[in-house]
């Protein structure tokens, strides 16, 4: 089957790409697989100076790569200039903290010397999403590749585009010919990937049944994986919450990237006191986002990556509203061509509707209103999944208890829920496991070994 790059903003194709048959993948993963083990062999030095030259071609090509993004995936350029200088970020901080995170321990035993190094495990496969096709990628190769591992790319089948430049990337910037590979590759052929002896380890970025359905496969052939999944975070309001502040991150955070984003504020959660007031300030900030052509600089809500998607989204949010949710704002599909969402809230969501049990992967709020802080906290929890959460309070100490209350893999105070190099960044319960990014991440994919000397 065809690869099809589809511009969700006119509905125009832009490109048609030829899957690989079987013998092109198992050639493609054996020279990884070769050049890898020649990676593994490289100094520090030599692994700092290639990605130092990557994060020199992100800066010099962000207007080449956000125009890309917009095209395949409709991010406003705005916000495809950020993921850039994001993805340039982590290559320098990898490039500047992995040797230190490599680096052997020392341990005190009865031995006469005794250590725990880590070596690279070898080519790691990354199943990767489109709702952030350059960021992503970079989140696990970066550290894989400094860590002396390989990296082969199974990347979203509608983003070609950028699967294939950011392959063209690591050519650029002289890694190893093979040593990075996208695989032009159907889903169905993932399974194959993980078994071939070849492969070492996977992470996969994605929705929970792709990430139920890889780690399955992982699992039977006992490779280790990553499963960074689903999200419905929560963002608590507390009666002595900054309410003009909280509105405007609720609404950057719910609406950022088109509400595509697993980390994004879902479920708002204003206690009763200040309900009123602040959903009042969410609506109005929110009716205040200007959609439209990506390619425009202005442009802050593009369209959703594909049609199918807001078809998914809008069935929620009509099942929803007949289940007693109220639609406050949007909540009806733009009229044309492209596949674009207004920017829209459901207040009063309760348990008796899709939109406080599932996941909205879009511009859509779900408002749920607490009684009080207690109710807050378990609505925060009611939840299988656990990425991210936020809490907003004046009451700092106050906040950080309840953060220590919250089952996520994070928990912001008066600040949006975003990944950061120098943080440990996953979740917990259908949310995933394992950890991405900070010292946590480069040791995901490597061999800890204990080594002894008598």
């Amino acid at each position: 089957m065809p690869y099809i790059s589809l511009n969700p903003a006119t509905r125009k194709t832009l490109k048609t790409y030829t899957s690989w048959d079987s013998n092109h993948l198992a050639e493609a993963l054996e020279q990884a697989y070769n050049a890898q083990r020649n990676w593994a062999r490289t100094t520090f030095a030599e692994r700092v100076e290639r990605m130092n030259c990557v994060a020199k071609l992100l800066h010099e090509r962000i207007s080449e790569y956000a125009a890309l993004m917009a095209a395949e995936m409709g991010k406003p350029v705005r916000e495809g200039h950020a993921e850039i200088k994001k993805c340039a970020l982590v290559c320098d901080y990898y490039a500047v903290h992995a040797e230190h995170f490599m680096g052997a321990e020392v341990v005190q035993t009865g031995a006469g010397k005794s250590y725990v190094c880590y070596e690279p495990l070898g080519v790691v496969l990354g199943v990767m999403p489109w709702n952030f096709p350059f960021f992503q990628v970079m989140r696990f190769a970066a550290p894989a590749l400094m860590a002396g591992n390989g990296c082969v790319l199974k990347h979203a089948s509608s983003v070609p585009g950028c699967a294939l430049a950011l392959e063209q990337l690591f050519r650029d910037a002289e890694f190893p010919p093979h040593l990075f590979t996208t695989l032009m590759i159907e889903a169905s052929d993932v399974a194959d990937v993980i078994a071939s002896h070849y492969i070492q380890a996977v992470t996969l970025t994605g929705s929970e049944p792709a990430g139920r359905e890889v780690a399955s496969h992982a699992g039977q052939h006992l490779k280790k994986c990553v499963m960074e999944l689903g999200g419905s975070d929560a963002f608590v309001v507390l009666k002595d919450a900054d309410l003009e502040l909280a509105a405007s991150f609720a609404v950057r955070s719910r609406f950022q990237n088109c509400g595509q984003s697993c980390i994004a504020a879902k479920r708002i959660i204003p206690v009763a006191e200040i309900a009123d007031e602040f959903v009042a300030l969410f609506i109005k900030k929110a009716a205040e986002l200007k959609m439209g052509d990506p390619m425009d600089e202005t442009t802050q809500i593009g369209p959703m990556a594909r049609l199918d998607l807001r078809e998914d989204l809008h069935q929620q949010v009509a099942d929803s509203i007949a289940q007693g949710a109220q639609p406050v704002l949007g909540c009806e599909p733009v009229r044309g061509a492209g596949a674009f969402y207004p920017p829209s809230a459901l207040d009063r969501v309760t348990a008796k509707t899709r939109a406080y049990h599932e996941e909205l992967f879009g511009p859509v709020a779900a408002i749920i209103r607490p009684r009080d802080e207690e109710e807050a906290i378990r609505i925060a929890n009611d939840t299988r999944f656990g990425l991210g959460s936020s809490i907003w309070s004046r009451d700092l100490d106050r906040a950080e208890k309840i953060a220590g209350q919250i089952q996520a893999g994070s928990c912001f105070i008066n600040g949006m829920v975003r990944s950061d190099p120098r943080l440990p960044f996953g979740g917990t319960k259908a949310s995933g496991f394992g950890r991405e990014l900070s010292y946590h991440g480069i040791r995901e994919f490597v061999n800890i070994k204990t080594v002894w000397i008598g």
